[in-house]
Formats: C-alpha cells, sequence, structure tokens
C-alpha cells in the first residue's frame, strides 16, 4: 500500500483524500449527533428533543459537536496504520502491534491529565490536549488496554466482550484501498481482538472495515455488503454477523423506514446488531442527514450506530456530502483533517516522505519509527 506518487494520478488522488476525509469525519459527526443521546430509549430522546428526536447537534461534555471516545479511537486507528507504513523500511513489519502501540497511547489520554511533551516518541497526535478527555470508555476498552499485553485472536483479550466499540474505530482499515480485501479483514479482526474477543465484535470490525474498504474503491453500498457476506463465510463464527448483514438488506423492502425497525435492527446494542442498523439507515436515508438522524434515534447505542453510519455514507461520497453546518461545529475538525490528509499522502506518496530515496525528517517526527 506504499503506492507512489507515479502509480496515483491527481484525480485519483484528489477523490481518495476525500473519501479519506468524508470517512473520518462521517465517523465524528455521527458520534457527536448520537453522543447526546447514546443509550437513551426513544421515549426518552423524544421527551427531551421532541416529537421528531435529534434532528441536530445538541450538547454534551460541555459543548455542542462534542465527540465520544469512539472517535478518539478511531483517530489513533489512523495514526497506527501511518506508524505501521513508516516502520515498514525498517524491515520490522507487523501492524497490529503498530495498532496496539497507538491504541496504548489512547489509553494514556483517560489516564493522564494531559500530554508529556517529552515523550517525542509519542508523534504529534498524542500531544493534541482535546483529547486528554474522558468520553464514556467501556469497560472492555479500558480492560483490554490496561497493560502492555496485546491480544491476539489465539489469547484475545475480553473474550466475552460483544460491543459495538472495535467496529467504530475500524472505518481506518477500510481506507487502505490498495491491499487485498482479505488482508483488510484479517487486520481488522486481529486489532479488534486487542479489546474485544468475541467473534460477533471482531468479525463485526472485520465485515465494516471491508464494505468501507470497497467503498473507497468506487462499489456501491449493496455490492461492498456482498462482498463482505462473501469474505465472511469462510471465517469460523460468521454465522450471527452474516446474519446481521443479509437482515440489513431485508429491512430495506419493508416500506418507509421507522425509529422502530432501526431499533428492532440495533436489537441488544451488540457489535453485529448495530452494524446491521448502520448498514440499514446508510442505504435507506435519502442523504446523509437523514440517515445520521435514523441512526440516533433509536433505543440503542446510538453514539456507535451513528458512528458506523457516517463512516460508511462519508467513504461512500466523499466529505463534500456531509452536513456543513455539523461540520462546523465538531469538535477536533482541524485535527480530523489534519491527520486524514496526513493518512491520504502517506498512502499516495510514502517513499518519497520516507523511503530509501528520500527522507522528509519533520514526517519522521510526526510519525517516528521507534514506537
Amino acid at each position: 500500500m506504499s503506492g507512489s506518487g507515479a502509480v496515483w494520478g491527481r484525480t485519483e488522488q484528489q477523490d481518495f483524500r476525500s473519501r479519506v476525509r468524508g470517512t473520518l469525519l462521517g465517523v465524528a459527526v455521527g458520534d457527536a449527533l448520537g453522543a447526546p443521546v447514546d443509550r437513551l430509549a426513544l421515549d426518552e430522546i423524544r421527551a427531551a428533543y421532541g416529537a421528531e428526536g435529534v434532528s441536530d447537534l445538541a450538547p454534551a461534555y460541555g459543548r455542542r459537536g462534542a465527540v465520544t471516545h469512539l472517535t478518539q479511537l478511531t483517530l489513533f486507528s489512523v495514526d497506527g496504520l501511518i506508524r505501521a507504513q513508516v516502520r515498514r523500511d525498517t524491515g520490522a513489519w507487523h501492524p497490529p502491534t503498530d495498532l496496539h502501540r497507538a491504541y496504548l497511547r489512547w489509553a494514556a489520554t483517560q489516564r493522564d491529565w494531559g500530554p508529556d511533551e517529552r515523550r517525542a516518541e509519542d508523534g504529534w497526535l498524542a500531544r493534541e490536549e482535546w483529547l486528554y478527555a474522558r468520553r464514556a470508555p467501556t469497560r472492555a476498552l479500558l480492560l483490554g488496554l490496561g497493560d502492555e499485553t496485546m491480544g491476539t485472536l489465539e489469547a484475545p483479550k475480553n473474550p466475552a466482550a460483544t460491543g459495538p466499540e472495535a467496529a467504530a474505530r475500524s472505518a481506518p482499515f477500510g481506507l487502505l484501498v490498495g491491499w487485498e480485501p482479505q488482508l483488510v479483514v484479517q487486520l481488522a479482526v486481529e486489532c479488534a481482538a486487542q479489546t474485544h474477543g468475541d467473534p460477533v465484535a471482531y468479525l463485526s470490525a472485520g465485515a465494516y472495515a471491508v464494505v468501507v474498504h470497497a467503498l473507497a474503491r468506487g462499489d456501491t453500498l449493496d455490492g461492498a455488503i456482498q462482498r463482505a457476506l462473501s469474505l465472511l463465510s469462510a471465517r469460523p463464527g460468521h454465522q450471527p454477523v452474516s446474519a446481521a448483514l443479509q437482515l440489513a438488506l431485508g429491512a430495506v423492502r419493508q416500506g418507509i423506514p421507522t425509529p422502530a425497525r432501526v431499533t428492532e435492527l440495533t436489537g441488544d446494542g451488540t457489535a453485529e446488531s448495530s452494524l446491521s442498523a448502520a448498514l440499514y439507515c446508510a442505504l435507506v436515508g435519502e442523504d446523509v442527514r437523514q440517515s445520521l438522524r435514523l441512526a440516533t434515534n433509536q433505543d440503542g447505542p446510538s453514539a456507535a450506530t451513528a458512528a458506523l453510519t457516517g463512516g460508511l455514507l462519508g467513504a461512500l461520497h466523499g466529505e463534500t456530502a456531509l452536513p456543513p453546518a455539523w461540520l462546523a461545529e465538531l469538535e477536533g475538525r482541524p485535527t480530523l483533517l489534519e491527520l486524514a490528509d496526513d493518512f491520504a499522502m502517506e498512502m499516495t506518496q510514502g517513499p518519497s516522505l520516507h523511503g530509501p530515496t528520500g527522507a522528509a525528517p519533520a514526517w519522521l517526527a510526526r510519525y517516528p519509527r521507534g514506537a
């Protein structure tokens, strides 16, 4: 995936950058829309926001447009992927390890008061002060990343954890458009097992990543879901996740979308159910705004479902499809854009930044090879 600029024409680079920005901003804006009502029942949402429920960004964590741990971890997923590419030049090529180190840097933001300027090896993202905020991280995340031991598929962390948090940080794996789809699934699955060891959780992460991957390569959402079903079928324990994807496709044919249908799909808020609801919302919404409102106004995990939905739509349509008024108030937007553009530059022009024929010291200071 270290394609050189010669392989990528200017138009392709611009399209890719728009989809990368769209994916990251989409995750964050969905997360921000769902954050104020996360895990409230629909009746409670309507009591607080009116008959239509949430229709615009509302205050959470002291401001409008605030994001949760889902966006924080998505950012660190991107950081880990860039670091993996940079470290590849050294011959040390094991992306799950680089992602685990990135997630441990996120875990430090949940413990520490602020960045430690003495730790140059942390890179620039870990020095962003706004990330040092606890935004309802789940027990599975804090336990999974509570020590240096990396969970693996053979010995996963939290083997009973079925929540959607690992899937909701997995959109960046789908942006590895130069990778084969089965490798994207494998990487997302391995990295999900670092915190969520139940097969429904890590296979949902793999399915979501490969749907994003197909969308970022220009496929339709229907086609992307079919690709995910095909790749899942070879994996042990895939049945609940495959059934959830089929359920989303089937629900599209059941008439006008309603909160009740979304609630039915989200069920008990497990990873595959949240993914099913997100796919449904992305398929049936007339535009991004309607899809994200559908994903938010239901009984299940609103932030995760809307974040998953936003990532899908951003990968499908690019950044210009996202509601500008919501983006304008989005917490951390400058960081999201900077990281998105860095990712796009690394993936399209990596060798000219740190290859054998050229090195940019400033790039290696942002994404150090050592940690």
